[in-house]
Protein backbone atom coordinates (compact mmCIF):
# COMPACT_ATOMS: atom_id res chain seq x y z
CA UNK A 1 0.00 0.00 0.00
CA UNK A 2 1.29 3.24 -1.26
CA UNK A 3 1.71 6.46 1.13
CA UNK A 4 -1.16 7.87 1.65
CA UNK A 5 0.23 11.31 2.19
CA UNK A 6 2.09 11.09 -1.51
CA UNK A 7 0.40 11.76 -4.60
CA UNK A 8 1.64 9.04 -6.93
CA UNK A 9 0.43 8.14 -11.07
CA UNK A 10 0.48 4.24 -9.66
CA UNK A 11 -1.89 5.10 -7.38
CA UNK A 12 -4.57 6.21 -8.95
CA UNK A 13 -8.05 4.78 -8.92
CA UNK A 14 -11.12 5.02 -10.72
CA UNK A 15 -14.10 7.00 -8.27
CA UNK A 16 -17.40 4.76 -7.76
CA UNK A 17 -20.12 5.74 -9.89
CA UNK A 18 -22.98 4.84 -8.16
CA UNK A 19 -24.72 6.19 -4.84
CA UNK A 20 -24.44 2.92 -3.47
CA UNK A 21 -20.76 2.00 -4.18
CA UNK A 22 -19.84 5.52 -3.00
CA UNK A 23 -21.26 4.19 0.43
CA UNK A 24 -18.69 1.31 0.42
CA UNK A 25 -15.35 3.85 0.50
CA UNK A 26 -17.17 6.17 3.42
CA UNK A 27 -14.61 6.14 6.58
CA UNK A 28 -13.95 9.75 7.57
CA UNK A 29 -16.63 10.83 8.19
CA UNK A 30 -16.88 8.01 11.27
CA UNK A 31 -13.69 8.96 12.78
CA UNK A 32 -14.94 12.80 12.63
CA UNK A 33 -18.32 11.21 14.22
CA UNK A 34 -16.58 9.96 17.07
CA UNK A 35 -14.39 13.08 17.73
CA UNK A 36 -17.53 15.57 17.25
CA UNK A 37 -20.20 12.97 19.61
CA UNK A 38 -18.10 13.60 23.20
CA UNK A 39 -18.38 16.08 25.86
CA UNK A 40 -19.47 18.42 24.40
CA UNK A 41 -22.71 16.60 23.49
CA UNK A 42 -23.46 14.90 26.58
CA UNK A 43 -22.31 17.22 28.89
CA UNK A 44 -22.81 20.39 27.07
CA UNK A 45 -25.53 20.12 24.73
CA UNK A 46 -27.53 17.99 27.66
CA UNK A 47 -27.19 20.80 30.09
CA UNK A 48 -28.56 23.73 27.14
CA UNK A 49 -31.35 21.65 26.63
CA UNK A 50 -31.97 21.88 30.40
CA UNK A 51 -31.67 25.98 30.85
CA UNK A 52 -33.27 26.69 27.48
CA UNK A 53 -35.88 23.78 27.35
CA UNK A 54 -37.43 22.37 23.92
CA UNK A 55 -37.94 26.15 22.61
CA UNK A 56 -34.02 26.43 21.08
CA UNK A 57 -34.16 22.49 19.77
CA UNK A 58 -34.16 24.38 16.63
CA UNK A 59 -31.09 26.12 16.72
CA UNK A 60 -28.80 22.19 17.56
CA UNK A 61 -30.61 21.18 14.51
CA UNK A 62 -29.54 24.23 12.30
CA UNK A 63 -25.67 24.11 13.83
CA UNK A 64 -25.07 20.93 12.76
CA UNK A 65 -26.20 21.02 9.51
CA UNK A 66 -25.15 24.65 8.53
CA UNK A 67 -21.27 24.21 8.96
CA UNK A 68 -20.91 21.93 6.74
CA UNK A 69 -19.97 23.56 3.38
CA UNK A 70 -16.76 24.64 5.17
CA UNK A 71 -15.56 21.02 6.28
CA UNK A 72 -16.71 20.39 2.17
CA UNK A 73 -14.70 23.47 0.80
CA UNK A 74 -11.49 22.84 3.25
CA UNK A 75 -11.70 18.70 2.00
CA UNK A 76 -12.50 19.36 -1.82
CA UNK A 77 -9.16 21.71 -1.61
CA UNK A 78 -7.49 18.51 -0.15
CA UNK A 79 -8.40 16.08 -2.33
CA UNK A 80 -7.14 18.46 -5.58
CA UNK A 81 -4.11 19.06 -4.02
CA UNK A 82 -3.38 16.37 -1.66
CA UNK A 83 -1.88 18.36 0.76
CA UNK A 84 -2.35 18.06 4.61
CA UNK A 85 -3.91 20.48 6.80
CA UNK A 86 -0.46 22.08 8.17
CA UNK A 87 0.46 22.30 4.66
CA UNK A 88 -2.58 24.34 3.41
CA UNK A 89 -2.11 26.57 6.79
CA UNK A 90 1.47 27.08 5.67
CA UNK A 91 0.66 28.11 2.08
CA UNK A 92 -1.79 31.23 3.36
CA UNK A 93 0.00 34.58 3.48
CA UNK A 94 1.59 36.77 5.82
CA UNK A 95 4.79 36.28 7.56
CA UNK A 96 6.55 33.33 8.87
CA UNK A 97 7.92 32.63 12.41
CA UNK A 98 11.05 30.55 12.08
CA UNK A 99 10.50 28.42 9.49
CA UNK A 100 6.91 28.11 9.91
CA UNK A 101 3.82 30.38 8.53
CA UNK A 102 2.14 32.42 11.20
CA UNK A 103 -1.01 30.22 10.94
CA UNK A 104 0.86 27.17 11.72
CA UNK A 105 2.73 28.65 14.41
CA UNK A 106 -0.70 30.21 15.56
CA UNK A 107 -2.45 26.69 15.56
CA UNK A 108 0.44 25.34 17.80
CA UNK A 109 -0.54 27.64 20.20
CA UNK A 110 -4.31 26.89 20.50
CA UNK A 111 -3.48 23.41 20.36
CA UNK A 112 -1.78 23.41 23.37
CA UNK A 113 -4.75 25.26 25.05
CA UNK A 114 -6.55 22.19 23.63
CA UNK A 115 -4.43 19.64 26.04
CA UNK A 116 -6.30 21.03 28.66
CA UNK A 117 -9.74 20.08 27.27
CA UNK A 118 -8.35 16.55 26.56
CA UNK A 119 -7.24 16.13 29.77
CA UNK A 120 -10.89 17.38 31.18
CA UNK A 121 -12.10 14.49 28.43
CA UNK A 122 -9.89 11.66 29.74
CA UNK A 123 -11.51 12.71 33.77
CA UNK A 124 -15.06 12.64 32.42
CA UNK A 125 -13.90 9.04 30.85
CA UNK A 126 -12.49 8.33 34.36
CA UNK A 127 -15.71 9.42 36.35
CA UNK A 128 -17.90 7.04 34.78
CA UNK A 129 -15.79 4.28 34.98
CA UNK A 130 -15.49 5.12 38.75
CA UNK A 131 -19.44 5.24 38.75
CA UNK A 132 -19.50 2.50 37.47
CA UNK A 133 -16.69 0.75 39.54
CA UNK A 134 -16.20 3.06 42.76
CA UNK A 135 -13.50 0.40 44.10
CA UNK A 136 -11.44 2.29 41.89
CA UNK A 137 -10.56 6.06 42.39
CA UNK A 138 -10.67 8.40 39.77
CA UNK A 139 -7.34 9.57 39.77
CA UNK A 140 -6.34 5.24 39.20
CA UNK A 141 -9.00 5.51 35.84
CA UNK A 142 -7.36 8.41 34.82
CA UNK A 143 -4.24 6.72 34.64
CA UNK A 144 -5.11 3.16 33.22
CA UNK A 145 -7.46 4.90 30.28
CA UNK A 146 -3.97 6.58 29.24
CA UNK A 147 -2.10 3.58 28.11
CA UNK A 148 -5.08 1.61 27.53
CA UNK A 149 -5.78 4.50 24.61
CA UNK A 150 -2.24 4.33 23.14
CA UNK A 151 -2.15 0.50 22.97
CA UNK A 152 -4.93 1.05 20.19
CA UNK A 153 -3.90 3.77 18.44
CA UNK A 154 -0.12 3.77 19.07
CA UNK A 155 0.70 1.84 15.10
CA UNK A 156 -1.18 4.17 13.38
CA UNK A 157 -3.46 2.33 10.97
CA UNK A 158 -5.71 4.04 9.41
CA UNK A 159 -8.27 0.50 9.16
CA UNK A 160 -7.75 0.14 12.51
CA UNK A 161 -9.08 3.55 13.81
CA UNK A 162 -11.84 3.66 11.62
CA UNK A 163 -13.20 0.35 12.72
CA UNK A 164 -12.75 1.40 15.94
CA UNK A 165 -14.65 4.32 15.65
CA UNK A 166 -17.26 2.66 13.90
CA UNK A 167 -17.89 -0.01 17.05
CA UNK A 168 -17.56 3.34 19.20
CA UNK A 169 -20.45 5.36 16.73
CA UNK A 170 -22.82 2.27 16.69
CA UNK A 171 -22.45 2.02 20.44
CA UNK A 172 -23.54 5.96 21.28
CA UNK A 173 -25.59 5.70 18.47
CA UNK A 174 -27.81 3.06 19.79
CA UNK A 175 -27.20 4.24 23.68
CA UNK A 176 -29.06 7.15 22.25
CA UNK A 177 -31.88 5.82 20.76
CA UNK A 178 -32.36 3.46 23.74
CA UNK A 179 -32.53 6.51 26.01
CA UNK A 180 -34.92 8.72 24.04
CA UNK A 181 -37.48 5.20 23.85
CA UNK A 182 -36.41 4.28 27.65
CA UNK A 183 -37.63 8.14 28.07
CA UNK A 184 -41.24 7.85 27.20
CA UNK A 185 -41.22 4.90 30.21
CA UNK A 186 -40.71 7.86 32.88
CA UNK A 187 -42.89 10.88 34.06
CA UNK A 188 -40.95 12.65 31.80
CA UNK A 189 -42.25 11.28 28.37
CA UNK A 190 -42.29 13.80 25.53
CA UNK A 191 -45.02 14.48 23.03
CA UNK A 192 -45.39 16.12 20.25
CA UNK A 193 -46.52 19.29 21.02
CA UNK A 194 -43.09 19.95 23.20
CA UNK A 195 -41.60 19.03 19.84
CA UNK A 196 -43.25 21.75 17.97
CA UNK A 197 -42.30 24.65 20.20
CA UNK A 198 -38.68 23.45 19.49
CA UNK A 199 -39.18 23.17 15.56
CA UNK A 200 -41.42 26.66 15.69
CA UNK A 201 -37.95 28.52 14.84
CA UNK A 202 -39.04 31.20 17.79
CA UNK A 203 -36.57 32.16 20.47
CA UNK A 204 -37.46 34.11 23.50
CA UNK A 205 -35.30 36.48 24.56
CA UNK A 206 -34.09 34.67 27.67
CA UNK A 207 -32.86 32.01 25.50
CA UNK A 208 -30.87 33.83 23.13
CA UNK A 209 -27.56 33.65 25.16
CA UNK A 210 -27.79 29.73 25.74
CA UNK A 211 -28.88 29.69 21.88
CA UNK A 212 -25.35 30.89 21.34
CA UNK A 213 -24.07 28.52 23.08
CA UNK A 214 -25.74 25.95 21.78
CA UNK A 215 -24.64 26.50 18.19
CA UNK A 216 -21.06 27.19 18.96
CA UNK A 217 -20.63 23.87 21.02
CA UNK A 218 -22.43 21.59 18.63
CA UNK A 219 -21.72 19.82 15.22
CA UNK A 220 -18.09 20.36 13.53
CA UNK A 221 -16.25 22.57 14.82
CA UNK A 222 -12.83 24.27 13.82
CA UNK A 223 -10.32 21.45 14.90
CA UNK A 224 -12.49 18.55 13.52
CA UNK A 225 -12.42 20.66 10.08
CA UNK A 226 -8.89 20.26 10.70
CA UNK A 227 -8.62 16.62 11.32
CA UNK A 228 -10.74 15.91 8.65
CA UNK A 229 -8.38 16.54 6.19
CA UNK A 230 -6.34 14.19 7.71
CA UNK A 231 -8.62 10.95 7.54
CA UNK A 232 -9.53 11.83 4.00
CA UNK A 233 -5.75 11.93 2.95
CA UNK A 234 -5.27 8.44 4.80
CA UNK A 235 -8.82 6.48 3.52
CA UNK A 236 -6.73 7.29 0.02
CA UNK A 237 -9.04 9.85 -1.48
CA UNK A 238 -6.66 12.23 -2.48
CA UNK A 239 -4.49 9.66 -3.72
CA UNK A 240 -6.66 7.64 -5.65
CA UNK A 241 -7.25 10.75 -7.51
CA UNK A 242 -3.80 11.10 -8.48
CA UNK A 243 -1.20 14.32 -9.14
CA UNK A 244 -3.00 17.03 -11.32
CA UNK A 245 -1.76 16.50 -14.83
CA UNK A 246 -4.29 19.16 -16.23
CA UNK A 247 -5.94 16.39 -18.35
CA UNK A 248 -9.70 15.82 -18.45
CA UNK A 249 -9.58 12.60 -16.94
CA UNK A 250 -7.53 13.72 -13.79
CA UNK A 251 -10.34 16.32 -13.30
CA UNK A 252 -13.14 13.65 -13.78
CA UNK A 253 -11.58 11.10 -11.87
CA UNK A 254 -11.32 14.53 -9.17
CA UNK A 255 -15.02 15.35 -9.27
CA UNK A 256 -15.59 11.69 -8.00
CA UNK A 257 -14.03 11.62 -5.16
CA UNK A 258 -15.06 14.75 -4.13
CA UNK A 259 -18.68 13.15 -4.61
CA UNK A 260 -17.35 10.50 -2.57
CA UNK A 261 -16.03 12.94 0.24
CA UNK A 262 -19.28 14.87 0.28
CA UNK A 263 -21.56 11.55 0.44
CA UNK A 264 -19.59 10.91 3.59
CA UNK A 265 -19.73 14.21 5.10
CA UNK A 266 -23.29 14.52 4.77
CA UNK A 267 -23.40 11.16 6.22
CA UNK A 268 -21.50 11.69 9.18
CA UNK A 269 -23.53 14.86 9.97
CA UNK A 270 -26.99 12.72 10.08
CA UNK A 271 -25.08 10.65 12.80
CA UNK A 272 -23.60 13.18 14.96
CA UNK A 273 -26.80 15.59 14.40
CA UNK A 274 -29.70 12.77 15.37
CA UNK A 275 -27.15 12.01 18.50
CA UNK A 276 -26.90 15.63 19.44
CA UNK A 277 -30.72 16.11 19.05
CA UNK A 278 -31.03 13.08 21.62
CA UNK A 279 -29.02 14.63 24.44
CA UNK A 280 -30.59 18.11 23.67
CA UNK A 281 -33.88 16.13 24.15
CA UNK A 282 -32.95 14.57 27.10
CA UNK A 283 -31.92 17.41 29.03
CA UNK A 284 -34.97 19.56 27.78
CA UNK A 285 -37.60 16.79 28.78
CA UNK A 286 -36.21 15.73 32.19
CA UNK A 287 -33.85 18.19 33.90
CA UNK A 288 -36.05 21.67 31.92
CA UNK A 289 -38.77 19.97 33.89
CA UNK A 290 -37.27 19.31 37.32
CA UNK A 291 -35.43 23.34 36.97
CA UNK A 292 -32.65 21.42 37.45
CA UNK A 293 -29.42 21.82 36.04
CA UNK A 294 -26.69 19.97 37.70
CA UNK A 295 -23.00 20.98 37.04
CA UNK A 296 -20.70 18.80 34.54
CA UNK A 297 -20.46 15.49 35.03
CA UNK A 298 -22.82 14.94 38.03
CA UNK A 299 -25.41 15.79 34.83
CA UNK A 300 -24.35 11.89 34.30
CA UNK A 301 -25.50 10.67 38.14
CA UNK A 302 -28.84 12.49 38.09
CA UNK A 303 -30.00 11.44 34.42
CA UNK A 304 -28.80 7.82 35.14
CA UNK A 305 -31.00 8.20 38.50
CA UNK A 306 -34.28 9.68 36.46
CA UNK A 307 -33.83 5.99 33.95
CA UNK A 308 -33.20 4.09 37.38
CA UNK A 309 -36.12 5.22 39.08
CA UNK A 310 -38.47 4.89 36.54
CA UNK A 311 -36.94 1.51 34.90
CA UNK A 312 -35.00 -0.30 37.67
CA UNK A 313 -31.46 -1.03 38.73
CA UNK A 314 -30.06 -2.23 35.43
CA UNK A 315 -31.05 0.97 33.75
CA UNK A 316 -28.00 2.62 35.39
CA UNK A 317 -25.44 0.33 33.96
CA UNK A 318 -26.72 1.20 30.74
CA UNK A 319 -26.73 4.53 31.07
CA UNK A 320 -22.92 4.21 32.19
CA UNK A 321 -21.96 2.19 29.41
CA UNK A 322 -23.36 4.55 27.09
CA UNK A 323 -21.90 6.95 28.99
CA UNK A 324 -18.46 5.77 28.65
CA UNK A 325 -18.90 4.77 24.59
CA UNK A 326 -19.84 8.65 24.11
CA UNK A 327 -16.87 10.55 26.15
CA UNK A 328 -14.78 7.74 25.33
CA UNK A 329 -14.90 7.68 21.64
CA UNK A 330 -13.82 11.59 21.83
CA UNK A 331 -10.60 10.63 23.41
CA UNK A 332 -9.62 7.88 21.08
CA UNK A 333 -10.38 9.77 17.71
CA UNK A 334 -8.68 12.77 19.01
CA UNK A 335 -5.71 10.67 19.99
CA UNK A 336 -5.95 9.07 16.80
CA UNK A 337 -5.10 12.75 14.94
CA UNK A 338 -3.40 14.40 17.23
CA UNK A 339 -0.63 12.29 16.58
CA UNK A 340 -0.81 13.10 12.98
CA UNK A 341 -1.11 16.34 13.69
CA UNK A 342 1.79 17.28 15.17
CA UNK A 343 4.10 15.32 13.54
CA UNK A 344 3.08 17.47 10.82
CA UNK A 345 3.52 20.58 13.08
CA UNK A 346 7.01 19.51 14.31
CA UNK A 347 7.72 19.27 10.55
CA UNK A 348 6.69 22.78 9.64
CA UNK A 349 8.92 23.82 12.38
CA UNK A 350 12.25 22.00 11.24
CA UNK A 351 12.31 19.09 13.69
CA UNK A 352 11.54 16.54 11.77
CA UNK A 353 10.08 14.95 7.96
CA UNK A 354 6.76 14.23 8.27
CA UNK A 355 6.87 12.79 4.41
CA UNK A 356 9.71 10.54 5.53
CA UNK A 357 7.13 7.14 6.33
CA UNK A 358 9.93 6.02 9.43
CA UNK A 359 9.65 9.15 10.75
CA UNK A 360 6.02 9.67 10.59
CA UNK A 361 5.07 6.24 11.91
CA UNK A 362 8.02 6.55 14.68
CA UNK A 363 6.49 10.31 15.96
CA UNK A 364 3.15 9.03 16.01
CA UNK A 365 3.97 6.15 17.80
CA UNK A 366 5.96 8.45 20.59
CA UNK A 367 3.09 11.21 20.70
CA UNK A 368 0.48 8.34 21.15
CA UNK A 369 2.07 7.21 24.43
CA UNK A 370 3.09 10.30 25.43
CA UNK A 371 0.16 12.95 24.88
CA UNK A 372 -2.52 11.09 27.04
CA UNK A 373 -0.51 10.89 29.88
CA UNK A 374 -0.22 14.29 29.65
CA UNK A 375 -4.01 15.17 29.24
CA UNK A 376 -3.97 12.52 32.13
CA UNK A 377 -1.66 14.52 34.73
CA UNK A 378 -3.27 17.77 33.24
CA UNK A 379 -6.30 16.36 34.96
CA UNK A 380 -5.07 14.90 38.13
CA UNK A 381 -3.61 18.75 38.41
CA UNK A 382 -6.69 21.22 37.87
CA UNK A 383 -9.66 17.91 38.81
CA UNK A 384 -12.19 20.68 37.32
CA UNK A 385 -13.27 18.28 34.09
CA UNK A 386 -16.10 20.79 33.36
CA UNK A 387 -14.03 24.21 33.33
CA UNK A 388 -11.14 22.41 31.21
CA UNK A 389 -13.67 20.96 28.79
CA UNK A 390 -14.75 24.53 28.45
CA UNK A 391 -11.18 25.99 27.82
CA UNK A 392 -11.47 24.26 24.64
CA UNK A 393 -14.61 26.50 23.31
CA UNK A 394 -12.19 29.21 23.93
CA UNK A 395 -9.73 28.00 21.87
CA UNK A 396 -12.43 26.63 19.10
CA UNK A 397 -13.97 30.18 18.87
CA UNK A 398 -10.59 31.26 17.38
CA UNK A 399 -9.80 28.06 15.79
CA UNK A 400 -12.61 28.63 13.40
CA UNK A 401 -11.92 32.20 12.89
CA UNK A 402 -8.24 30.82 11.25
CA UNK A 403 -10.36 28.34 9.39
CA UNK A 404 -12.32 30.45 7.89
CA UNK A 405 -9.74 32.34 6.60
CA UNK A 406 -8.18 29.48 5.51
CA UNK A 407 -11.22 28.22 3.88
CA UNK A 408 -11.81 31.94 2.37
CA UNK A 409 -8.56 31.87 0.66
CA UNK A 410 -9.05 28.49 -1.00
CA UNK A 411 -12.08 29.22 -3.05
CA UNK A 412 -10.66 32.66 -4.05
CA UNK A 413 -7.16 33.05 -3.82
CA UNK A 414 -6.47 29.06 -5.57
CA UNK A 415 -7.06 27.65 -8.86
CA UNK A 416 -8.70 24.29 -6.81
CA UNK A 417 -11.39 27.28 -5.66
CA UNK A 418 -13.05 27.44 -9.35
CA UNK A 419 -12.95 23.89 -9.45
CA UNK A 420 -16.65 22.83 -10.30
CA UNK A 421 -17.64 25.86 -8.18
CA UNK A 422 -21.40 27.01 -8.31
CA UNK A 423 -23.36 29.92 -7.00
CA UNK A 424 -25.27 27.14 -5.31
CA UNK A 425 -22.29 26.21 -3.40
CA UNK A 426 -21.26 29.66 -2.92
CA UNK A 427 -24.65 30.54 -0.96
CA UNK A 428 -24.68 27.43 1.56
CA UNK A 429 -20.77 28.38 2.01
CA UNK A 430 -21.10 31.80 2.93
CA UNK A 431 -24.45 31.43 5.05
CA UNK A 432 -21.82 28.68 6.88
CA UNK A 433 -19.14 31.41 7.06
CA UNK A 434 -21.38 34.29 8.30
CA UNK A 435 -23.33 31.95 10.70
CA UNK A 436 -19.66 30.88 12.41
CA UNK A 437 -18.30 34.30 12.45
CA UNK A 438 -21.45 35.39 14.56
CA UNK A 439 -21.23 33.21 16.69
CA UNK A 440 -16.96 33.02 17.41
CA UNK A 441 -17.58 36.96 17.32
CA UNK A 442 -20.23 36.62 20.08
CA UNK A 443 -18.50 34.29 22.06
CA UNK A 444 -15.09 35.75 21.90
CA UNK A 445 -17.11 39.01 22.93
CA UNK A 446 -19.04 37.53 25.95
CA UNK A 447 -15.88 36.53 27.43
Amino acid sequence: MSDPYVLRADAVQAPPVTFWHRLQHLGPGFVLSAAIVGSGELIATTALGAKAGFVAFWVILVSCLVKVAVQVQFAKHTILTGKTAMQTLDDLPGPRIGKARWTVALYFLIMLIKFIQMGGIIGGVALVMNMMLPQVSVAIWALLMAPLTSVLVYRGYYNVVEKICLLLITGFTLFAIAALIFLQYTPYAMDWAQLGTGLSFSLPSSAVIYAFGAFGITGIGGEEIIYYNYWCLEKGYARHTGPNDGSEVWAERARGWIKVMQADAVCSMIVYTSVTAVFYLLGAAVLHARQEVPEGYQLLEVLSSIFTESLGPWARIFFMVGAFFVLYSTLFAGLAVWGRLFSDIFSHFGWMDFFDLKQRKRSIGILSWVVPLIWAFLFLSIKLPLFMVLSGGIAGSVLLLLVIYATLYFRYGTATGQFDSSWRFDLVFWVSILAILAVSVYGIYSL
